[in-house]
This record gives structure tokens, sequence and C-alpha cells, in this order.
């Protein structure tokens, strides 16, 4: 977790007048239409005196985005950093009278640091508990459908069309097309969509795939329901939750012999 805060020395300036400016906005009453045009024109930009000036400001301008980010982000997690303070601490150093040393303001960070951290950890691990939870109960209802195989390691699928192809062994390279899904429904990946089938080695994929994909002759369309630990576990990203159980749609077009798959390779270079 880096330190939060840590640039807002120029920016909370900036973002607290950027927040007055708001409230006193919000009080105006409309205006009346022969003042219009004295509104656009108080409106209008304001020239810089100089290019210096307008760099200056452009600094402050792109420090308060990220300050203004994270305090939003330290709001969403339960805490309420008081924007008057943070304009207190600017104000305090500018004058040269700190209320902290700089020892204490880099323990007070690193404190804020920790709490934040825990925080963190407290959320990924109820959220974690949750999928953990609705990917059992999927699974366990998946199960019951008609034609619906467990295997030994706990991957299920169902066969929607049978091939009459060749299996793929664990050392091939597969090209398939497929549609990854969490079990509430949403998409996260397809290469329907994108219109171009995925060619791989099978055993550099996710153990699911590699277990799942040797069970389908080419042609063949299954469904495959896999549990986080034969998927990405514990580990998240933006679009997988971790502890997910996912859902795929595969088709096995085809075994990708040697010479094709390096071609291809090539080719992507």
């Amino acid at each position: 977790m880096k330190p939060v805060l840590k640039m807002s020395v120029l920016a909370a300036t900036i973002l607290l007048a950027v927040g007055c400016q708001d409230e006193k906005a919000a009080e105006t009453q409309p205006a009346e239409p022969a003042k219009v045009e004295q509104v656009a024109a108080e409106a209008a930009p304001v020239a810089f005196a100089s290019e210096d000036d307008k760099a200056a400001y452009a600094i402050g301008a792109s420090l308060a985005q990220y300050l203004a980010a994270n305090l939003d982000q330290q709001k969403e997690l339960g805490l309420e950093l008081n924007r008057e303070q943070v304009l207190a601490g600017v104000s305090d150093v500018f004058a040269d009278k700190s209320r902290l040393t700089p020892e204490e303001t880099q323990q007070a960070l690193q404190d804020l640091d920790t709490r934040v951290s825990e925080i963190v950890q407290q959320k990924a691990q109820a959220d974690a508990e949750v999928n953990i939870k609705a990917g059992d109960d999927y699974r366990a209802e998946f199960e019951k459908q008609e034609g619906v195989v467990k295997t030994d390691s706990g991957l299920l699928y169902q066969v929607e069309t049978q091939g009459e192809g060749d299996k793929p062994a664990a050392t091939d390279t597969v090209q398939v097309h497929y549609k990854g899904m969490l079990t509430d429904g949403t998409e996260f990946d397809s290469s329907y969509k994108r219109n171009q089938p995925a060619t791989f080695p099978l055993n550099q994929v996710i153990p699911g795939w590699t277990e799942g994909v040797q069970l389908m002759p080419v042609g063949s369309k299954f469904t495959f329901v896999i549990p986080p630990e034969l998927a990405y576990g514990s580990q998240a990203n933006p679009s997988i939750p971790a502890n997910s159980t996912l859902v795929f749609e595969v088709e096995l077009l085809e075994i990708v012999k040697a010479e094709e798959s390096a071609e291809q390779d090539a080719a992507v270079q």
C-alpha cells in the first residue's frame, strides 16, 4: 500500500478552493436575464500573467485531481479525512508554523497506511468469503442439472455438442472459441466478441482449462464450471474477484500442429 496524502501539500489549497466554489455555486440563485451577459463574462477563462504562472497552476490542478481521488478512496473505506484539516496543514507549513515535526508527519502517514491496509485486508477477506459461498451454491445447483459430470478434482462440465475429432493432450496447442463468466452472469472475457479464436498451449492456462479441454473431442462445445482452486484462487484482478468460481463456454476448434503454432506465433510477433 503506497503512502497516502504525501503529494497533498500543494494540491490541498486548490482542492479546498474548488470545494468552496462548488458550495457557493449551489447557493447562488439562477441569473436574471439581464445579468446573463455579466455572468458569462465572469465565467470566462482567466488569462495567466506568464507561462510560468500557467505551468504552476497546471501542477496544482494535477495534484488536486490526485488528492481528490485519494480522499474519495479513503471515504469509500470509511475514513473521514477532514478537508479543513488538510488545508490547515498546508497553510501552517507555508507559514512555517506546522503543528507536527517532519518525523511526526511521517509517522502519521505511516499510521494511516497501516489503517488503510488493515481495512482493505478485512474487506478483501469478507468479499472472498462471499465469493466462496456464492461459488459453492452455484456449483451445487449446476451439479443437479441433467448431464453434468464432476471430475475427481471438482471440475464440473456439461456437454453441449459432442464432437467426433481427436482429444488433445496437455502438451498440445489448441484453438478455441470461448466465453468466460462469473456465477452472476457477468462476462469478463470472450473470443466471440473479439471475432478471433484463441490459440494457446494447453499446459499454460488455468488447471481447470488444462483438465477440461483434454476431455473434449475436436468439434465439441462444453460448459465448464471451475472452482477457485482450479482457476485463480485467492488472486484477484479488476474483472475476476478473489476466490471466484468461473463459468466457461468452450468450443474446441482444432488441435494446432507444431509448425502451424510456430507460424501463428511468428505472425503475431
